[in-house]
């Protein structure tokens, strides 16, 4: 990766077809892992397994900062890699489409855990904070009942791991 940083960081204006080409080639490589990182994370939170899926946090900052730096890069030089490399332009941008795919895959899975995760919090808030009535009283009594007249009333279990 210090290939990258170099290209991407010491050349900002491209001037032949060899600095073009290496231009696309890092901003590819770098897309690749970060696709990879995001593609993790993803398959992580699907699987409920959180803490794995957040080890993934500073490393795909790293590679999108890279890539963004990237994509400011290719931008500025537009019109030589046209010039000059127009098939790895087409290829770089076949790329970035299926990277957005990715992405908005991403954005489903974790809109999931997240409205799954409310759910039992907001589920557990009202079982702990629902009025304890005596069995024996008032209209709806079911005397003899017992304690655990209600199908979800035993003890509340709450896991701190997640």
């Amino acid at each position: 990766m210090s290939v990258a940083r170099r290209v991407l960081d010491e050349r900002p204006r491209v001037a032949t077809a060899i600095e073009a080409r290496a231009l696309i080639e890092t901003v590819l490589e770098t897309l690749g892992a970060l696709s990879h990182v995001v593609g993790e994370e993803t398959e992580l939170v699907r699987a409920g397994r959180l803490p794995d899926a957040m080890e993934r946090e500073p490393r795909k900052a790293e590679l999108a900062g890279i890539y963004m730096r990237g994509v400011e890069q290719v931008k500025l030089n537009a019109v030589a890699l046209a010039r000059f490399v127009p098939d790895e332009v087409k290829r770089l941008k076949a790329a970035h489409v299926a990277f957005q795919d990715l992405i908005e895959t991403n954005q489903i899975v974790l809109a999931t855990a997240r409205a799954v995760s409310e759910s039992i919090v907001r589920d557990l808030a009202a079982e702990a904070n629902r009025p304890a009535r005596a069995a024996g009283y008032g209209p709806a009594a079911t005397v003899g009942a017992g304690a655990f007249a209600r199908p979800n009333s035993g003890p509340l279990v709450v896991s701190r791991s997640l």
